[in-house]
């Protein structure tokens, strides 16, 4: 599944005040940023973080308000968006590879992709595998070979639904690690990312699955130990150290992009102003900062090419889902 693309930046708008030039459409007072999770997960990182940029950069009047609505794997969020929020040109929506599987697997029942705007994408955060600091298992392939004694023996905890991305990340690396009898693998599902990992520290569940930026906290702290990024190479600066899954034998990707959609019904100048945010977003200092700081890959795409992305994406992990048996 193709996952990068190359930095396209496209012409952006200039928000300074007293920069030349009319804005059609300018935001006004407060805008939301709604993360579909609890507090402390990828979602809630999305907001907060894209947000102080708007601020910093002058994108907004204001600040920009993170709104956490936890529930179905987003699901609840993007039911809110659709049935409520149609035509609200000051929210935006976190969404990633989480939205899309949900969207491909019918786990948001009645909706789909086109009942949205999708707006941008601002960096690929890579998944990984991880296990208390105290684990009897040092390295992936050990913690694969329990699996293949006994599929049952090693339970996984993540912040997205049962069959959503995190789950999904854990049967990818199964199978290509030739464990068999992946639908018995134990998933144990949570509000976010750092709900699960709290029950990895704690000792209640044997392993973490989710993405690198949910995981620094501990993995600062020494008491999470990571068994494989789920990248191509090594991840640069403070993550070198961290082996991938391929390196070690087990042909696995998990690339996870974080970016945003916006309700239906929005006028083609508010898309146009938020589409142009996105790519001035990704081009300034401030946010390349912040992609360093947190793991995040280059991954940049706006306006048309973004919605024609998420919708390819939709039809290949239904394709996975069905080859894997989460779905008929």
């Amino acid at each position: 599944m193709p996952m990068k693309t190359p930095l396209k930046l496209f012409a952006v708008a200039v928000f300074a005040a007293g920069a030349g030039g009319i804005q059609a459409f300018e935001p006004e007072g407060k805008v939301e940023c709604l993360a579909p999770a609890d507090p402390g997960g990828g979602w809630d990182f999305t907001c907060r973080s894209v947000g102080k940029v708007m601020e910093d950069l002058d994108i907004v009047p204001r600040s920009v308000q993170t709104i956490n609505m936890a529930g179905a794997g987003g699901g609840v969020a993007f039911g809110h968006t659709i049935s409520k929020r149609a035509g609200d040109e000051q929210l935006l929506v976190a969404a990633s590879t989480a939205t899309t599987t949900r969207l491909a697997q019918g786990q948001f029942p009645n909706m789909t992709a086109d009942m949205v705007n999708w707006i941008g994408a601002l960096g690929a955060d890579y998944g990984i595998i991880a296990v208390s600091a105290d684990s009897e298992y040092e390295d992936l392939n050990e913690l694969m070979d329990a699996l293949k004694e006994d599929p049952r023996s090693v339970k996984f905890a993540g912040g997205s639904a049962k069959g959503g991305w995190d789950h999904l990340k854990v049967l990818i690396a199964a199978q290509a690690a030739d464990v068999e009898n992946l639908p018995r693998i134990a998933y144990l599902s949570y509000n976010n990312g750092g709900e699960a990992l709290t029950q990895v520290i704690g000792g209640h569940v044997e392993a973490f699955t989710g993405d690198i930026t949910e995981a620094q906290g501990f993995m600062e702290s020494g008491d999470l130990k990571v068994l494989a990024v789920l990248s191509e190479e090594r991840l640069p600066g403070k993550f070198e150290d961290i082996p991938t899954a391929m390196e070690q034998g087990i042909d696995a990707l998990g690339p996870n992009w974080r970016g945003f959609y916006m309700p239906a019904d929005i006028s083609d100048d508010a898309k146009a102003y938020w589409t142009e945010a996105m790519d001035t977003i990704y081009a300034s200092d401030e946010w390349q900062s912040v992609m360093t700081q947190n793991g995040l890959m280059p991954f940049h795409m706006t306006a048309g090419e973004f919605e024609d992305f998420v919708l390819n994406q939709i039809d290949e992990i239904e394709t996975l889902s069905k080859d894997i048996g989460l779905i008929q």
